[in-house]
C-alpha cells in the first residue's frame, strides 16, 4: 500500500503557509457562482490565501477582479468582515455610479481598475494616471462558476485559462447545463479538518459502506468490494428504480435537458483542484467550494444547483435533495474531524492508501507537484 502525505502536512502551520503561497495564490481558485454578481456594478469582497480580493461586474457585463488595495497608500478600498469600524462611516468602496473610491484620499478607479482621478494631482509633474491602475487578479469563468488567480493578470489566454487547469472535467460534464443552473439552496459548514483530508475523503468510497448506509441504499455499488472498480467517467448506477440523490432515489424534478440516457440514471463526481468538488445527479448538482482557513479548519460552501425551469414551478422544493445531502455531508465532516484529531497524535507519522483508495493519491501527487519533494517533520 502507498503511504499518504506525512502527518504534519495536515497539521503544521508552516505547511499551510506554503500551500497558500504555492497553491492557492498560484492556481485558479473557485470563488463562487456568477449569479452572485448578476448586474453591472455588482461587487463582492473575498479573502483568498490571506489576500483581500474585490470582484466586480463591469458596465460591459464582464467579471473583473482586483486586489483590494489602493495604489496610493495601500488602504483597503472596500470594507471586509474583519474591519474594526470604530462606529464611524468611511466613504469609499464601489459606488452607485460604477466606480471604486478609496476612503483614505478619495482616489477613484473605474471597475476595470483604471485610475480615473486623484484629488489635486491633475497637473502634478510626472503624474500619469495610467501608471496607477489597481493591482489585477486573474478572473475566468466556467460552468457558471467564477475562478480567481492571484498570480495572473486580469484576463487569461486559452493556455493559461481555467479550462486548462480543469482538464478532462470540462469534457466529462459537457452535457450538464452547469452555466444555466441556479442556486436553490446553500449550506455553509465549518469543519475542523485540513482541506486535503476532506478532498481525500471525497475521492474514495472505501468508507461508504460503514459511514453512509443511507447513501449505499440508493447506490449499492458504493459498498461493493469496498467501493472498488467504480467507473466514475461513465457514472455510477443507482439501485433499481432510483436515479437521483434523495432518500427515495426519485424526485418530481425533470432531468436536465441534453443528458445521455446513462446520465439520466447515474451519478457522476468531479474533483477539481484545488477547491471544487462536484456531485452531479440528473436533476441537481451539489457543488462544494472549499475555503481553507487554517491547517486544521476548512469552510465548505455547499450550493445546490437546479434548472431555472424547475425553480419556476410552483411545486419546486429543494428539501428532498438538501436533506439527504446534509445527512451525508455531516457524516463526512464528522469522520474528517476524527481523522484530523488522529493524525495530530505524536505517534502518527503517515497513513496508507488501500488499493481501492488509489484515487486519493491524486491529492498527494498534486500537493507534491506544487510544494516540491516531501519534507520530513523536523525532530522536536
Amino acid at each position: 500500500m502507498e503511504k499518504s502525505l506525512p502527518s504534519h502536512y495536515y497539521t503544521a502551520p508552516e505547511i499551510f503557509e506554503r500551500e497558500k503561497n504555492l497553491i492557492f495564490a498560484q492556481d485558479w481558485f473557485c470563488a463562487g457562482r456568477e449569479e452572485q454578481l448578476p448586474l453591472p456594478g455588482n461587487s463582492i469582497v473575498l479573502e483568498i490565501a490571506g489576500e483581500s480580493v474585490l470582484v466586480v461586474r463591469t458596465m460591459k457585463g464582464e467579471l473583473r477582479a482586483h486586489y483590494n488595495v489602493c495604489r496610493h497608500r495601500g488602504a483597503r478600498l472596500c470594507a471586509t468582515g474583519n474591519d474594526t469600524n470604530w462606529d464611524v462611516y468611511l466613504q469609499g468602496g464601489v459606488t452607485s455610479s460604477g466606480s471604486i473610491r478609496c476612503p483614505y484620499h478619495q482616489w477613484t478607479y473605474n471597475l476595470e481598475g483604471q485610475l480615473l482621478g486623484a484629488p489635486y494631482l491633475k497637473d502634478a509633474e510626472g503624474f500619469r494616471k495610467e501608471d496607477f491602475s489597481l493591482y489585477p487578479v486573474g478572473a475566468d469563468t466556467w460552468g457558471g462558476f467564477f475562478f480567481l488567480n492571484l498570480s495572473l493578470p486580469a484576463t487569461a489566454d486559452e493556455k493559461s485559462g481555467v479550462r486548462t487547469q480543469l482538464g478532462p472535467a470540462v469534457e466529462r460534464t459537457r452535457r450538464y447545463p452547469l452555466a444555466a443552473l441556479r442556486t436553490g439552496h446553500g449550506i455553509t459548514y465549518d469543519v475542523a479538518a485540513n482541506w486535503k483530508l476532506i478532498m481525500e475523503n471525497y475521492n474514495e468510497c472505501y468508507h461508504c459502506g460503514g459511514l453512509h448506509p443511507e447513501l449505499c441504499e440508493i447506490v449499492p455499488d458504493f459498498k461493493q468490494a469496498g467501493g472498488s472498480n467504480l467507473n466514475w467517467e461513465d457514472g455510477i448506477p443507482h439501485r433499481a428504480g432510483a436515479y437521483t440523490f434523495t432518500k427515495t432515489g426519485t424526485t418530481n424534478r425533470s432531468p436536465f435537458p441534453g443528458l445521455s440516457e446513462e446520465e439520466k440514471v447515474r451519478h457522476k463526481g468531479e474533483l477539481c483542484f484545488p477547491n471544487l468538488m462536484l456531485s452531479l445527479a440528473c436533476d441537481h448538482v451539489a457543488a462544494f467550494l472549499l475555503w481553507p482557513m487554517a491547517q486544521d479548519r476548512t469552510r465548505i460552501v455547499c450550493n445546490f444547483l437546479f434548472h431555472p425551469e424547475e425553480i419556476a414551478k410552483p411545486t419546486f422544493d429543494t428539501a428532498d435533495a438538501v436533506q439527504f445531502w446534509d445527512l451525508v455531508n455531516r457524516q463526512d465532516w464528522a469522520i474528517c474531524e476524527r481523522v484530523q484529531r488522529g493524525v495530530s497524535s505524536r505517534v502518527h507519522k503517515f497513513g496508507y492508501y488501500a488499493p481501492m483508495e488509489d484515487p486519493s493519491l491524486d491529492i498527494r501527487n498534486y500537493v507534491i507537484q506544487r510544494l516540491g519533494p516531501i519534507q520530513q517533520q523536523p525532530d522536536i
